[in-house]
């Protein structure tokens, strides 16, 4: 059970995060239009409080320094113990916090316009780390759980690329905008390997949770698939799992673009209408004045 709340509580907050991101992306995007946009890496909050503005990347601080600590502790035992996939789930966030700690300090010390770009290197370094540690990882990712490892490390190499991307050509929305997508992708399939590898009930049909404990001589997965059959059966819906996830997060990006569209676009219109009565009104004003004269 403590693996699975592992999973939904990063899943979450990947997914918030890339949820925020995407809103915001598509809103600046529509907002200052392709000639003035510029891709970020973090957005700040619009809020009259000042000390809130950089809420996104202290939370980011905080809960990567908080993660780094459960695995060191060995969560929920709270007690130290060397094992080697902690210490790589640790080091993933890590790199998190040095991205979230190196870009507040460029933040408070105003030196954004000089360092831009050294944010999207954090960045696609911080996805490099993570799709390495994922890659080479010691534990036992084998059978189903193996399979949906590799199919986060697909979602990975798109963070990355689109990183780098957003990084060398800082003016790109579609780089942007399929980082934060990817993320929030990254977030979802946390959030469905924690159901369908440590829920009983999730468990594909033919599989089991296996409970056994690894040896020198042999690896196990978390799921134990009872039959070749059962297995190919469980890794087909693992495919089907990430399309379908995949699809609704497009649909509710593209309804997202259509709602800010339409919003940005009234706020324009009435914007352009109100500069348009006041030269209007000003012109007839003039008008009159030169009739009275």
């Amino acid at each position: 059970m403590s693996l699975f709340v592992e999973h939904l509580v990063q899943g979450l907050a990947l997914a918030l995060l890339g949820l925020w991101h995407t809103i915001n992306t598509i809103k600046s995007y529509l907002v200052k239009g392709p000639a003035n946009f510029t891709v970020r890496f973090w957005f700040q909050f619009n809020t009259p409080l000042a000390r809130l503005k950089h809420l996104e990347l202290v939370s980011i601080l905080c809960f990567s320094i908080l993660a780094i600590f459960t695995q060191i502790l060995d969560f929920p035992n709270f007690h130290y113990a060397f094992k080697l996939h902690n210490f790589e789930h640790a080091t993933m966030f890590i790199h998190l916090a040095l991205f979230a700690g190196f870009s507040l300090s460029i933040e408070l010390t105003d030196s954004l316009d000089i360092f831009s770009g050294f944010v999207g290197i954090l960045a696609s370094s911080m996805f490099s780390q993570e799709l390495f540690l994922l890659h080479f990882h010691s534990t036992d990712h084998v059978g189903l759980e193996g399979h949906y490892h590799w199919l986060l490390q697909l979602i990975v190499i798109v963070s990355l690329v689109s990183a780098m991307a957003a990084a060398i050509f800082p003016q790109s929305f579609n780089a942007a905008l399929v980082l934060s997508i990817s993320i929030i992708f990254q977030g979802c399939w946390f959030i469905n390997m924690g159901f369908m590898l440590w829920i009983p009930a999730c468990i594909p049909e033919g599989c089991v949770m296996n409970t056994a404990k690894p040896n020198q001589s042999r690896i196990l997965g978390a799921v134990a698939c009872g039959s070749k059959e059962a297995d190919f059966r469980a890794r087909g819906l693992a495919n089907l799992q990430f399309s379908w996830i995949f699809a609704i997060i497009v649909i509710f990006a593209g309804i997202i673009c259509l709602k800010l569209a339409r919003k940005c676009t009234i706020l324009d219109r009435l914007e352009y209408e109100r500069i348009q009565n006041k030269g209007t009104d000003s012109t007839m004003a003039n008008e009159g004045f030169k009739q009275g004269k």
